[in-house]
């Protein structure tokens, strides 16, 4: 059975392509289109869909949109309820399920023979959760999804049995949303709602969760599962800050207050979950599941002995979630995501022919981590472009920027390069094997989708990697499935003593992650980038 997934209606627009069980392929049309998000979550853009990411998946199996058997479109317009039910004021709202009912002619139009009676609706929880509990590498699994809004909800709990059947357990109604409470914060102090929640987690470390008191009452877990997000009066907590203003105190407390009460909530979730499955493993997706902090804490204190995170969390990976629900209904359940190298990828000779065609001296050296590891021990910043590209928002050393940890000001170069914020943290890589020595929580880490502890004696050692609270975002690399980044940590530790690396997105502030050879060049070109690995393949700076 071959079937496309589609993520369309709210953010991240995504396609993926799962054929006879296998998971082929998947991306991100950000990658493609170069907007960040693929489009700004606006009813207005509900109706633009994936179409290059998609005509991507298809040709990376040798398909045409005619070979197709089921097109899956992560929303069902059927399930929306009026708008005074879900508590919506935007006026255009409907304009989503408009646009849903639709998608099947538009997808028609968008990948020419493809059979619009094809198209089937999952509910985009639903979807979420096929994401999780059908990509993990565990046969049975608990799941818990949370992100913004669906049709009519915020949430799902519920459980996957060997079958690859799910079982609902709780799902809670809109108005009450998580996700929208770390959404409405985020745009109070200042940042871009549906896309920059990252920088309250980030920014909630400076601070004292002082609100706590007043918060427990407006946000709460019920006895059925679900939970209850009463309104907030921001201001009186802090004054709203404006786009690029300097944060205070205050700021930093509020960022504090509201990441605490939600691993306090989630906990609650969990525990309840966890006492009407017993189960060992508990998979994740939504857009909550992609802060790191909080998975930490549950993992920390929760139920559950093994904790799961979809790394396409957030609203891309229901693409894959919808094919994957399609075709565990078939009697398909596919195998285990292998990893998120699921993106673009190009031979040794294509990655030359784009050098040559820009006229960019290179080299291939014999040792190509020797000679990588050198520059990185000497200070300089490296543009890592090799394999796959990554599904999901994190850098997993396919298109990365990478930089030696043992430097403080290393953090503040790397945030200028990227234009960033200078209170946001970066993150280490590390080899599995060494993972433990350095750092303690949740590991294997694969994903960057947990926080751990820093041990104090490496501290001082590696002072780029550790956050304000003496915490990294680590990432595991197992030489198994990654020889080449597992090579080049090895050889930087034997120059330096460090067993890790910094790892950050090889991109610059506003943009999606670099994909393609000519991403990969353009940035380059552009910012304060020492050299340039294109595969294996070294691009060095004209010397002036």
């Amino acid at each position: 059975m071959r079937v496309l997934g589609i993520n369309a209606v709210y953010h991240d627009p995504a396609a993926a392509l799962v054929v006879d069980g296998q998971i082929v392929a998947a991306a991100e049309e950000e990658r493609f289109s170069r907007r960040k998000h693929g489009k700004r979550p606006v009813p207005f853009a509900a109706w633009e869909l994936p179409e290059q990411a998609a005509a991507w998946c298809l040709a990376e199996a040798g398909l045409t949109a005619a070979d197709v058997d089921v097109v899956t479109y992560s929303f069902d317009p059927a399930l929306v309820r009026p708008p005074e039910e879900l508590g919506v004021t935007d006026p255009w709202d409907h304009l989503r399920t408009t646009y849903a009912q639709r998608a099947p002619q538009f997808l028609a139009t968008a990948l020419p023979g493809l059979d619009p009676d094809t198209v089937r609706y999952v509910q985009h929880h639903v979807a979420h959760a096929a994401s999780a509990g059908l990509a993990a590498p565990y046969p049975e699994s608990s799941v818990l999804v949370l992100d913004g809004r669906g049709e009519a909800i915020s949430h799902l709990a519920g459980r996957y049995d060997a079958a690859g059947e799910l079982t609902v357990l709780a799902a809670q109604g809109l108005p009450h949303s998580l996700g929208l409470l770390y959404e409405d914060v985020t745009e109070h102090l200042g940042f871009l709602r549906s896309s920059d929640e990252y920088k309250v987690m980030a920014l909630a470390s400076y601070g004292t969760p002082r609100h706590l008191p007043l918060l427990r009452e407006a946000i709460r877990a019920t006895e059925d599962g679900g939970f209850r997000v009463e309104p907030v009066a921001w201001d009186a907590l802090a004054k709203r800050l404006a786009p690029g203003a300097e944060f205070t105190d205050q700021h930093a407390d509020l960022a504090a207050s509201v990441q605490a009460r939600l691993e306090e909530v989630l906990l609650d979730l969990t525990r309840w979950l966890h006492g009407r499955t017993g189960d060992r493993v508990l998979t994740m997706a939504g857009g909550v599941a992609l802060n790191c902090v909080a998975n930490s804490r549950l993992a920390a204190d929760g139920p559950f002995d093994t904790i799961w995170v979809q790394p396409a969390a957030g609203d891309a990976g229901t693409a894959l979630g919808g094919a994957l629900h399609v075709a565990a209904q078939a009697g398909e359940r596919a195998a285990p995501m292998a990893g998120a190298d699921l993106g673009r990828g190009w031979t040794d000779e294509e990655l030359a022919a784009w050098l040559d065609t820009a006229r960019w001296p290179y080299e291939r050296p014999a040792d190509l981590a020797d000679v990588v590891a050198e520059v990185l021990a000497h200070d300089g910043v490296v543009a890592w472009f090799a394999g796959r590209s990554e599904y999901g928002p994190r850098a997993l050393g396919h298109r990365s920027l990478l930089a030696n940890p043992g430097r403080r000001d290393t953090l503040t170069k790397l945030n200028d390069v990227k234009g960033r914020e200078q209170f946001r943290p970066v993150a280490p890589m590390i080899r599995l094997d060494r993972a433990a020595d350095v750092f303690t929580g949740p590991l294997p880490s694969p994903y960057m989708l947990f926080v751990h502890q820093v041990r104090p004696e490496w501290r001082d050692r590696i002072p780029a990697v550790v956050h304000v609270d003496g915490t990294a975002r680590a990432q595991t690399v197992d030489p198994a499935t990654d020889p080449g980044v597992a090579a080049l940590l090895a050889a930087f530790e034997r120059k330096t003593g460090l067993p890790c690396l910094v790892n950050t997105s090889l991109n610059t502030a506003g943009r999606p992650m670099v994909d393609d050879p000519r991403d990969a060049l353009e940035l380059f070109g552009s910012a304060p980038v020492d050299i340039l690995v294109l595969g294996p393949y070294v691009v060095r700076r004209p010397l002036s």
